[in-house]
């Protein structure tokens, strides 16, 4: 990837986007996980956090307009994510994180592969 000023600028925008998206992900999990299942408490958070990021990936990030084509391949990133997420959030639990901080190190794995798969979707898909 060549790190022009254009995407060094989408990263910052990434960044904050994301950044905001993980932080209602996770205010999100940490709530419901004390009255659900964590993995379906995941789930909710990620699906709230999912809308949002969709929204402000296209419109700030990316600078682009929302549109069949760009969504379906935002889902198609965001299933590989979540599954990716999903997998490791039971990974780190059976490792003996606590259910309060699993995630974190979860985001620290799937957040920038996430900027990856979702960056070729806006790019490539108008």
């Amino acid at each position: 990837m060549k790190l022009n000023k254009q995407t060094v600028n989408e990263i910052l925008r990434f960044g904050i986007v994301g950044a905001l998206a993980t932080a209602l992900h996770y205010g999100i999990y940490l709530v419901l996980q004390h009255y659900i299942n964590v993995n379906v408490a995941y789930t909710v958070g990620y699906f709230v956090s999912f809308v949002f990021n969709y929204i402000s990936s296209a419109r700030f990030t990316f600078k682009k307009k929302e549109s069949v084509k760009n969504g379906l391949g935002f889902c198609g990133a965001h299933a590989f994510n979540y599954c990716l997420q999903l997998g490791l959030l039971n990974l780190f639990l059976w490792l003996g994180v606590g259910r309060s901080l699993a995630p974190v190190p979860v985001y620290c794995i799937a957040v920038p592969s996430n900027f990856l798969i979702v960056r070729l979707v806006f790019r490539k898909l108008k």
